[in-house]
């Protein structure tokens, strides 16, 4: 796993890593290139700075790459899962009903006809 320039911890876990110039790139084998940082922070509509980007460069090279670790982990036999405890929903029949209250929808409307809302026209 990769280690921060300053600590001896492993990189995703430095706490310190937003003071660092420096990663060891070379461990990295994902990088992100400064104008990559300018078309993600354009995208989310980000004015980020000259320095700002350098950094981005290494942080969000670091998180691609501690996503990438995940792929070393054996997952076969496992089931995907949807939520930490096992569950079924509820399902109700597919069956299209009018909700059987279409005249309580309409009791405080100023008009209306056959439990339909009655408005200005609008358009010509």
């Amino acid at each position: 796993m990769p280690s921060c320039c300053c600590t001896p911890v492993p990189w995703p876990l430095c706490r310190a890593r937003r003071n660092c110039e420096i990663l060891i790139l070379g461990a990295f084998p994902m990088h992100v290139d400064e104008k990559t940082v300018r078309r993600i922070a354009r995208l989310a509509r980000l004015k980020v700075t000259d320095a700002e980007a350098k950094n981005l460069e290494g942080e969000l090279s670091g998180i691609l790459n501690w996503v990438k670790m995940l792929d070393e982990v054996d997952t076969t036999g496992i089931e995907p899962m949807t939520s930490v405890e096992a569950m079924t929903l509820r399902q109700r029949e597919d069956k299209v009903t009018d909700g059987s209250i279409g005249s309580d929808i309409t009791l405080n409307a100023p008009m209306t006809d056959d439990n339909f809302f009655v408005v200005p026209k609008v358009v010509e």
